[in-house]
């Protein structure tokens, strides 16, 4: 039977039977300044790793982060630390040498690792830092668990990011997506299926798929992985993100050989309908026409920011 355990399981479980003990007894000292966890690259972090996922970059670890400083002059001492622990645990290789961390695990800064993804060594502050960071960067910078943070500076930067864009950017960037997912798969979709043209058909269906997923992440006030796992991502947001997932699956399964353009444009409608009953719910619009072209305006009146708001529509 395959092993089903999952890397963040094991990180924490690492860290409790293991690490927690040597580091408070070979670096007591260190200890109050360290925050212990597994968050940033790698499907483990996200809770979405599976057998095909251990083929590479992964095994049981964990991350420390520590003031940069801090980290610089002790680094030989939490290296020493470290090699105490288990070269196996729970039947998997332990990744905490050196030689195999990949900057992803073993001791970091906080103010690289934040920078790393962020650009800014801390949590953004104005509304150019913001748009300044792919969104798929900030779920890195904010997935997986911390397991211990006495002091609490890794957390706080933490906990800000969580509290999710300033709302000015969630929703000129959702107004983004509402002419994004109109041009791709309300207008030019049909269109290309009545030329007979496969690959734009794919091409439009894809935009339409990622404007669509993307909505649903800021509708939620989630940060949108990485586009190999957004799907599933997008499916754990229920019942709006299972119901839409289910949706563009069977959008993504039609063949433009054997479905006709209406079978595409009434996946695409409802879909459309949905996203902008949920606008509705959330004050965005007042106007419930599922042509989300017009509603991408509407949607970007509600922005306080005079220069953020007169930007072009689908700018974002």
């Amino acid at each position: 039977m395959a092993d089903s355990r999952r890397g963040l399981d094991l990180a924490r479980q690492l860290y409790e039977e293991y690490g927690r003990t040597i580091l408070e007894e070979r670096l007591p000292d260190l200890v109050p300044h360290m925050a212990v966890g597994l968050v940033g690259e790698g499907s483990e972090c996200f809770g979405f790793d599976d057998e095909i996922s251990r083929d590479h970059d992964w095994g049981p670890a964990f991350c420390i982060w520590l003031p940069q400083d801090m980290l610089i002059e002790n680094v030989d001492r939490i290296d020493a630390a470290l090699a105490r622990l288990p070269e196996t645990y729970a039947g998997f290789a332990v990744r905490m040498a050196p030689d195999v961390r990949m900057n992803r695990v073993g001791p970091l800064p906080i103010e690289g690792f934040y920078r790393r993804f962020l650009n800014v060594p801390r949590c953004p502050e104005t509304l150019a830092e913001w748009r300044a960071i792919p969104e798929t960067y900030l779920a890195v910078a904010t997935n997986g668990e911390v397991f211990a943070d006495p002091a609490g500076i890794f957390s706080g930067i933490r906990s800000r990011l969580l509290d999710f864009y300033p709302e000015d950017i969630r929703i000129k960037k959702l107004a983004a997506r509402c002419v994004a997912a109109a041009q791709a798969g309300q207008y030019n979709l049909p269109r290309m299926m009545s030329r007979y043209a496969c690959t734009a058909v794919n091409i439009c269906r894809i935009r339409f798929t990622e404007a669509i997923i993307s909505m649903v992440f800021l509708l939620h006030r989630r940060y949108m992985p990485f586009y190999k796992w957004a799907d599933k991502a997008m499916a754990a947001l229920s019942p709006l993100g299972a119901g839409i997932s289910a949706s563009l699956e069977q959008l993504n399964c039609l063949s433009p050989l054997e479905n006709s353009a209406r079978d595409f444009s009434v996946l695409v409608e409802d879909i459309c309908q949905r996203m902008v009953d949920e606008l509705m719910r959330q004050g965005l619009t007042t106007s419930n026409d599922p042509w989300l072209y017009e509603q991408g305006p509407a949607v970007q009146a509600h922005v306080q920011n005079e220069a953020l708001r007169s930007l072009p529509v689908q700018f974002e």
